[in-house]
């Protein structure tokens, strides 16, 4: 790939070979390593090796070109101190390069920063302004208090320091990797990690491609290199909140339109199944913006028809909020289409229930939701367990030859974020008893719940939900008859499944019944 060249009236390109190899980073940073994904590779064909910078001393890539930046400064600028603007990573890189530097560092964030972020980068020794709703004001407040008190503003991607220190990773990954190396795929927020990774892969290993990955609600620098300009995003999404850029630095974006190869848009679903690749093969944990590489790779593996190649991806980051693993977890099978969702209308009347599950054959059920609405017809949300994308097709078709109604949901993301969890309210049902059960978890399980409960009682109201546990939790309403319930108690001990009577739990009194 051909390298333009710097007219007279422009200052000289800066040399990132050099600035990468004289860097100070390992000062306070480690060398990562570059460790084969067993399970990963296997199933996608190709040796996929991740690099390891979730393992830094604050679980994230950035204390590379954090530190490399303060370094640079001349005494007398440390000794006035430095200020930075972020939510997260870049704010403890900070912070623990000035530590280690003995200055003093204020980290303006968002007011909407988790305290998580904010306790750890307080623990680190540095003074904490909380300003504003978006990295945008912060970064303004930021740029304001470093004019006013002499301040140096270290800038998260977009400063040639920053840049060089990021670019030390891809000397090591070329070093670790040894000759045998086809592409590297690199997590894109404001572009300076994917900007050092390029200057130094295409100066010495021209072949290797270097892609980049961005969610696809924030891929300012695919928008930008699309149309030849620095594209200013109205809005980004926050899942990964650690690319969520609303356009890409300067220098990134010269550096990227002359060396990157390619950028990957992923959506939600496909970070979450990411984050569990990495953890089945790592038993590690990565934030959204840290598995963003992953998901890439998988992505162009299975849209370019990739096999057997040496595929690196950055692991960027593990600073993830633990409040967030449940979204995570909900999504990852649905990311790798793993499970598909239903909406299916079936007739309400006893025995319908089994009878829909029957056309499901060994399929595993994941999820089912369903309220009594009317005497006609019943509306149930339904999740199930699939091999590949194409089953989807086949399932509905099944269903409808049956004359069952049935729509695939899996790609609507109100379903899977909303209605799914919405499936139900008040029903004026008589003779409705309400039981809470438990029973073995293992393919076919439900199925095999629905035959012991026989089909005496229409049932009126169903919750059931696959979490991988041991055993499955299933809420039954069924309308017995006063004169019917002890024979309806009786059934229920010959199924030998611990149960709880939940008929005067005051939640479903308030809210279902």
């Amino acid at each position: 790939m051909s390298r333009s060249h710097s007219s007279a009236s422009e200052p000289p390109s800066p040399d990132y070979l050099e600035m990468a190899l004289n860097a100070a980073v390992y000062d306070v940073a480690v060398e990562t390593p570059l460790e084969v994904a067993p399970k990963l590779s296997a199933r996608l064909g190709n040796e996929v090796l991740l690099k390891r910078e979730d393992m830094q001393p604050i679980f994230s890539f950035k204390i590379r070109g954090a530190y490399n930046k303060m370094a640079a400064l001349g005494r007398d600028l440390r000794a006035r101190g430095v200020v930075a603007a972020s939510a997260g990573n870049h704010a403890q890189g900070v912070a623990l390069a000035a530590r280690r530097l003995g200055c003093s560092a204020t980290i303006v964030m968002p007011v909407t920063t988790p305290s998580i972020k904010v306790d750890a980068v307080a623990a680190l020794g540095a003074a904490v302004e909380l300003v504003g709703d978006s990295y945008s004001e912060a970064e303004s407040f930021a740029s304001a208090l470093a004019a006013e008190r002499g301040l140096t503003f270290v800038h998260p991607y977009d400063d040639p320091e920053v840049i060089a220190g990021q670019a030390t990773i891809a000397l090591e990954v070329l070093r670790q990797a040894g000759r045998d190396l086809d592409a590297i795929y690199v997590p894109v927020g404001g572009g300076g990690l994917i900007a050092g990774i390029a200057s130094i892969v295409k100066r010495l290993r021209p072949q290797v491609r270097v892609i980049g990955v961005e969610p696809a609600d924030a891929d300012a620098m695919a928008r930008s290199l699309r149309e030849g300009y620095r594209v200013m995003l109205d809005q980004v999404g926050l899942f990964a909140d650690g690319v969520a850029v609303r356009q890409v630095g300067a220098e990134p974006f010269r550096l990227c339109r002359e060396l990157v190869d390619d950028v990957v848009l992923v959506d939600t679903d496909a970070i979450c199944a990411a984050i569990k690749d990495v953890f089945e093969d790592t038993r590690t944990v990565l934030e959204p913006a840290g598995a963003l590489a992953i998901a890439g790779l998988k992505v162009s593996v299975a849209r370019d028809g990739l096999s057997g190649q040496r595929l690196v991806a950055i692991a960027s980051g593990a600073n993830v909020n633990f409040d967030r693993l449940r979204h995570v977890a909900e999504r990852a099978e649905i990311g790798e289409e793993r499970e598909a969702l239903f909406a299916v209308t079936i007739p309400e009347r006893p025995g319908s229930f089994k009878a829909f599950c029957a056309l499901l054959g060994r399929r595993n059920v994941t999820e089912f939701n369903y309220r009594y609405s009317d005497a006609q017809e019943a509306h149930v949300f339904v999740g199930i367990q699939v091999a590949a994308r194409s089953e989807r097709n086949v399932i509905v078709a099944a269903l409808r030859r049956e004359g069952l109604p049935a729509l695939d949901l899996s790609d609507d993301e109100s379903s899977k974020l909303h209605f799914r969890h919405m499936v139900g309210g008040r029903a004026e049902i008589g003779d409705e008893v309400l039981y809470r059960f438990e029973f073995p978890e293992r393919p076919g399980a439900l199925t095999k719940f629905l035959d012991a409960m026989g089909q005496g009682w229409n049932i009126t109201l169903f919750h059931y939900r696959n979490h991988g546990a041991d055993y499955g939790r299933v809420l039954v309403g069924m309308q017995v008859p006063p004169a019917e319930r002890e024979e309806f108690r009786r059934r229920i001990d010959r199924l030998g499944f611990e149960c709880v009577e939940e008929t005067d739990n005051p939640a479903y009194l308030l809210f279902a019944r």
